[in-house]
């Protein structure tokens, strides 16, 4: 039997998707057949310019991420836009590039980093699992709804200097557990895709500086750092009957890294 790489009917909320990993998730889901809804914050041309180019199944919405209500509100203006949600990909979150050693961090940079990377996530959760519940089972077996989070190796090794960083993604692996535990059983998918280093604007900076890039690279035993795409395409098969066994899992794409812990 075959089984299609299609979201053909699907609506897929993809936070973060103006750029990077977010963007090229959002063509790949668009290419799928999925309707699909993004926002951002700041970056209103280039989102504007890739709604656009994908037409009237793609909708960019201005949506700052930085408690759960914001979150709420997201869901709500993407059922509003589409009818229904099938599919999340919490994709958004900040990386403060500066070293910022626990004795000096800023109690600021602690809540914002995890009021962005995680309170915003835990809203937009809530209000997408309601609305997947209340839409039901689409046939015999298909999943209610897939969530895919995206964490980072940083959240399963940790990463000196940016505690507030590799806290939170590593709140996420755990979220990714508990929720697929609590979900499965409804028919709602949860997993999460862990990258490495990416080629973003995130990671821009840190990639540049000749001394932490020699670094990075050091680590990666493919010899370079992923392009946007190369993560856009794991989280996409999770959303698709090709991976309709697996909820739970952390699907790590890191080039090779090895993870210690």
């Amino acid at each position: 039997m075959s089984v299609p790489l299609s979201l053909s009917g699907k609506v897929a909320l993809i936070t973060g998707g103006s750029r990077g990993i977010g963007a090229a998730a959002v063509r790949l889901f668009h290419q799928a057949g999925a309707r699909v809804a993004f926002n951002y914050r700041s970056a209103r041309a280039t989102a504007q310019s890739l709604a656009k180019e994908l037409g009237p199944d793609c909708i960019a919405i201005e949506q700052d991420l930085s408690n759960a209500d914001q979150g709420r509100a997201l869901v709500a203006k993407t059922i509003a836009a589409f009818g229904r949600i099938d599919i999340l990909v919490a994709n958004h979150g900040v990386w403060p590039p500066e070293d910022a050693p626990i004795a000096s961090m800023s109690e600021d940079q602690w809540r914002t980093t995890l009021a962005v990377n995680l309170d915003s996530v835990f809203g937009l959760t809530q209000a997408a699992v309601a609305q997947m519940l209340r839409q039901g089972r689409p046939e015999h077996n298909y999943p209610a709804g897939h969530i895919v989070f995206v964490s980072s190796t940083a959240g399963q090794r940790g990463e000196a200097n940016h505690a507030d960083y590799a806290a939170s993604k590593g709140a996420i692996i755990s979220l990714t557990k508990s929720l697929s535990s609590e979900l499965a059983p409804q028919g709602i998918s949860v997993n999460c895709v862990a990258p490495g280093w990416v080629d973003t604007d995130m990671s821009a900076s840190a990639l540049a500086d000749s001394a932490t890039g020699a670094k990075i690279f050091a680590t990666i035993p493919l010899g370079r750092v992923a392009r946007p795409i190369e993560i856009a395409g794991p989280i996409l098969f999770l959303c698709t009957p090709y991976a309709g066994f697996i909820s739970g899992e952390i699907l790590n794409v890191n080039g090779g890294a090895v993870l210690a812990g």
